[in-house]
């Protein structure tokens, strides 16, 4: 058996490099031979290893040499090479199947499991020799664990600078923002409560900036937000933090993913969330504020700007601000926040990383099922026609077909099932003899009969389809919103209460 090593391209200030360094340090303690190549600075090199209790040897490589000849392209990377330096096997980000693989490729035992409250798996980020380089000084070394961070910056604007036109430069996505100034910042930090303002809440991917009260604060005035909108801000920013959400995922992809947030519960009246008509449009500040604050937050702490981190081929309206609450009143059944575990007089607010809305006419048929029959059809075309079971779907359902579906005898449950039975694309479809999306995967879908025709079953399960209640009573107009990818692998949705 030839003799194999485990090389480790990593960088001090990426997140996945401090997820996986603990696994690196397991499979170390099992006599497998592991090194690391830092692409930083001595000083942050050292300040890692000290921070992360690293127990293998990592050198550097200042001029990229090597990330050059292993054509490096993102990190962390693992490399298993033989005595000729030959490569083996590679693996970029984290996933711990590979990490247990690579385990069992040098005779050893797992370092990853299944429950130890890492995710499944975590995209890495670019390798420096593809950055683009200025002569900014370099990141310290991330501390992911400080549960206090930095005050924020206060800048003194010079005599007839205009304040709207440099926050806009400075701190907007492609609208004007409102000045954080400090009187505004501080109205936000008193509606928040007695806390320390320098408190960290969450760390936002891409790069895991600090969000502390204070820098969510301002946020908050900039896109808006009245002062007792922290009280929903603040567990929304943990929200979009959540490693089962994978913001960074979401982020840096180039599909049309975007964050919505589906607000539930008292606090619907309390601070004047519109769920009525044009639920998806600019016809309540509370909505638009808090996604828009959500988008900025994203942005200015996150680091995740459309000219740089953010991928996305054609973008997605809601990156300006994608907020709804939900119809409660028009729902005869559970509201979704209580489906998802929480009590009805709890306010909730969730995220899901979805599409555009695609809207769904049905103003002829008198019938649940003929309704439902015209959502199925649309639920089928979620991210390619001929692709299942990767994504998930929101529907949306306007009180004019509640009425219609509930009068029918269906609860919420059935809809699903329902829509879950009719979501389909036909066999035929996949007799195309050029490439397409979907082709690959036909082995893993299943097939099942649809109003007499063969069909690829679209979803993996009932539970990939949910169901909201919301926009205004008059109209027979209801929407599907696909999702991004989905799963331990892609963004799962998450419920917050308030």
């Amino acid at each position: 058996m030839p003799t194999l090593r485990l090389l480790a391209i990593l960088q001090t200030d990426c997140p996945t490099c401090r997820l996986i360094t603990p696994y690196l340090n397991a499979l170390a303690a099992q006599s497998i031979p592991v090194s690391a190549i830092s692409q930083d600075g001595e000083d942050s090199t050292r300040e890692f290893m000290r921070q992360m209790d690293v127990r293998f040897p990592v050198e550097r490589d200042p001029g990229f040499d090597l990330a050059r000849r292993f054509n490096v392209v993102t990190v962390p990377t693992l490399y298993v090479l033989d005595e000729q330096d030959r490569i083996v096997r590679t693996e970029p980000g984290f996933d711990k199947l590979a990490l247990n693989e690579i385990a069992a490729l040098f005779g050893q035992l797992p370092v990853a499991s299944a429950h130890d409250g890492a995710p499944e798996s975590k995209p890495g980020c670019t390798s420096r020799h593809l950055e683009a380089h200025t002569g900014d000084a370099g990141a310290a070394a991330l501390d992911l664990y400080s549960t206090r961070g930095k005050a924020a910056s206060v800048i003194d604007l010079a005599d007839g600078e205009d304040p709207f036109e440099y926050c806009y430069r400075a701190f907007g996505d492609a609208l004007p923002v409102v000045p954080p100034t400090i009187e505004r910042v501080e109205q936000a930090l008193r509606a928040a409560g007695d806390r320390d303002r320098r408190e960290v809440i969450a760390r936002i991917p891409p790069c895991y900036g600090e969000a502390t009260l204070e820098k969510i604060a301002a946020n908050a005035v900039m896109a808006g937000c009245r002062p007792e909108m922290m009280r929903v801000l603040i567990p929304l920013t943990r929200a979009v933090a959540d490693e089962r959400f994978n913001a960074h995922g979401m982020q840096a992809t180039t599909h049309f993913a975007a964050p919505l947030v589906v607000v539930n519960g008292p606090v619907r009246h309390e601070l004047g969330f519109h769920f009525r008509q044009n639920v998806f449009s600019n016809v309540a500040r509370s909505n638009s504020t808090l996604g828009r604050a959500l988008q900025l937050i994203l942005v200015n702490i996150g680091g995740a700007r459309p000219s740089a981190i953010d991928m996305s081929a054609l973008g997605n309206p809601g990156k300006f601000s994608f907020c709804i609450a939900e119809n409660e009143e028009e729902n005869p059944w559970e509201p979704w926040h209580v489906e998802r575990g929480l009590a009805r007089d709890q306010s909730a607010v969730s995220l899901v990383t979805c599409e555009a809305p695609h809207g769904v006419s049905e103003h002829r048929s008198r019938t649940a099922r003929g309704v439902l029959k015209a959502i199925a059809y649309a639920l089928s075309t979620v991210w390619s026609y001929r692709s299942c079971l990767g994504a998930e779907a929101l529907v949306v359902l306007c009180p004019e077909h509640v009425r219609t579906i509930h009068r029918d005898g269906f609860r919420k449950r059935d809809v699903r099932e329902f829509l879950f039975a009719n979501a389909g694309v036909p066999v035929r479809c996949y007799a195309d003899p050029e490439p397409f999306e979907g082709a690959d995967q036909r082995t893993m879908y299943k097939e099942i009969t649809i109003d007499g025709e063969p069909c690829y079953q679209k979803f993996r399960s009932p539970e990939s389809i949910q169901i909201v209640v919301a926009g205004g009573t008059a109209g027979k107009f209801s929407a599907v919103l696909g999702s991004w990818l989905t799963g331990p692998r892609g963004s799962q949705m998450v419920t917050y209460p308030v």
